[in-house]
């Protein structure tokens, strides 16, 4: 059985909240889960103490276990000292997207014609 640590969300529309949970990673993301390991609240300030709580003990025990955690959560265990930092890198975030190229192509392409013809009567 492939196990994950992962997020399932609680909380009404717009008010979302997180239960950190062991769970099949066949289930569905709000579905049946293994064991509660801890929860985490977005809406409250990144310094404080209740945004994320975690028992440890069980969260080690399932990383024996061989779970994997997910993204989020790996994010977590890295900031509470239990897992190594990984380098993570997103070289194509600050590449403008195809169609914000184009426009970028064509007022280019505009602005040397512009230059051109203000170049040219100049130049008689």
């Amino acid at each position: 059985m492939a196990m994950k640590i992962r997020l399932a969300r609680g909380g009404s529309k717009k008010r979302p909240f997180y239960r950190v949970v062991a769970a099949d990673s066949r289930m569905p993301r709000d579905g049946r889960f293994i064991e509660k390991l801890g929860t985490y609240n977005p809406l409250l300030p990144k310094d404080s103490e209740d945004r994320v709580k975690l028992d440890m003990e069980r969260v080690q025990h399932w990383l024996d276990q061989g779970a994997q955690p997910s993204d989020r959560v790996s994010r977590f265990l890295e900031a509470a000292g239990v897992l190594a930092k990984k380098e993570r890198n997103n070289a194509k975030k600050a590449v403008p997207g195809k169609k914000a190229q184009e426009r970028a192509e064509e007022k280019a392409a505009k602005a040397a014609e512009a230059a051109e013809a203000a170049a040219a009567p100049a130049e008689e």
